[in-house]
């Protein structure tokens, strides 16, 4: 990405006010910006900048050209903070946006990262995490990222959940099926797979429901499809439901509103016995890319065929099941089980 240029614009008590950063071309302007947004070590809006400049070649190859929700801490991590699904309209004229849908059917005019002066733009909204959708701002209509959420139920260590990704590696691998691996930033692991451009939303959501079950159906000690938690036991989730139509995920290689400013960071399979996610950070992860470069690089160039997780798809419903429960905020869907929990309907 090169170097940016930085022109001081005006101070108060020696301390910059607000500078402004050249990026791809735009003057950026950044206020505050030894604002702490990171108070365990101190790091502040500009070390974010930095840190987005750093990594900029492979966190634009997983985000440029998508919509993109803004989780906004205008005081930094552990203040108070807000979703921001629309662009201001004090916003520059610069900024490429586009309509997106919400799951109730809210339409909203919603950031399109084009270019890394849009991530500084949104650094300095206070933006400590963008949410991804799984699909271009060109191409609404279709999903070209199957992303495999495991998330740990009560109880469940992060050995538990180690061996649970790898199993879905390994069962996808069975497929022929090429994925990549973060972690979330947080407690959590997620596994992605880069999809041919043939498929929409509600397909890619029946692949992830029917993979969900495969893997509880092998390891049911250890993995759960359930989705209601009172079903779940102290096993790993493999929440489908982050596939919905309209659903965003926490970006790769964004830092998370966390005070240690904690990356979600792509790693390679062969790390994952000893990677430790709280060690991921902003302060660390531009080394490991400058040392080992991107461990997704050919997760754009090399699509994948959601075909085998669709086949277990029509399956499974041949065999008489039903489709998996859908969050609330969806309308009701064919094949829909009831949306009462299981404890309830016993009950009733």
């Amino acid at each position: 990405m090169g170097h940016a240029a930085v022109v001081r614009c005006s101070t108060l008590d020696g301390v910059a006010d607000s500078i402004s950063i050249e990026v791809d071309g735009v003057e950026v302007p950044v206020t505050h910006p030894e604002k702490v947004f990171f108070p365990e070590r101190g790091e502040t809006k500009l070390d974010l900048v930095r840190y987005y400049q750093a990594v900029g070649e492979p966190f634009l190859a997983t985000i440029r050209d998508r919509p993109v929700l803004l989780e906004r801490y205008p005081d930094g991590a552990g203040g108070p903070s807000f979703f921001q699904k629309r662009v201001p309209r004090s916003a520059p004229a610069w900024l490429t946006t586009t309509v997106v849908s919400t799951p109730n059917g809210t339409a909203s005019d919603a950031l399109v990262v084009a270019d890394l002066a849009h991530v500084v733009w949104a650094v300095n909204q206070g933006c400590l995490g963008f949410h991804v959708w799984p699909s271009h701002a060109a191409t609404p209509e279709i999903a070209d990222e199957l992303r495999i959420d495991l998330d740990p139920s009560p109880g469940v260590g992060f050995d538990q959940l180690r061996h649970a990704a790898a199993l879905v590696h390994e069962l996808l691998d069975e497929l022929g099926v090429a994925a990549h691996l973060k972690t979330s930033g947080s407690r959590g692991l997620h596994v992605y797979v880069g999809l041919l451009p043939r498929w929409d939303s509600y397909e890619v959501r029946a692949a992830a429901v029917a993979l969900a079950r495969e893997l509880e159906r092998r390891h049911p000690h250890l993995i759960t499809a359930q989705w209601w938690k009172e079903e779940r036991g102290s096993r790993v989730f493999v929440d489908f439901n982050q596939n919905a139509p309209h659903k965003t995920v926490f970006g790769a290689w964004c830092a998370r509103p966390r005070v240690g400013a904690q990356v979600s960071t792509p790693i390679r399979w062969d790390e994952l016995a000893d990677v430790v996610p709280d060690e991921l950070t902003i302060a660390t992860v531009p080394a490991r890319v400058a040392a080992h470069g991107d461990p997704w690089a050919d997760k754009v160039t090399h699509p994948q065929d959601l075909e085998p997780l669709l086949e277990w798809s029509r399956r499974d419903l041949a065999a008489g099941l039903m489709d998996a429960p859908w969050p609330p905020v969806y309308p009701k869907q064919p094949n829909e089980p009831p949306r009462v929990a299981p404890s309830r309907a016993r009950r009733t």
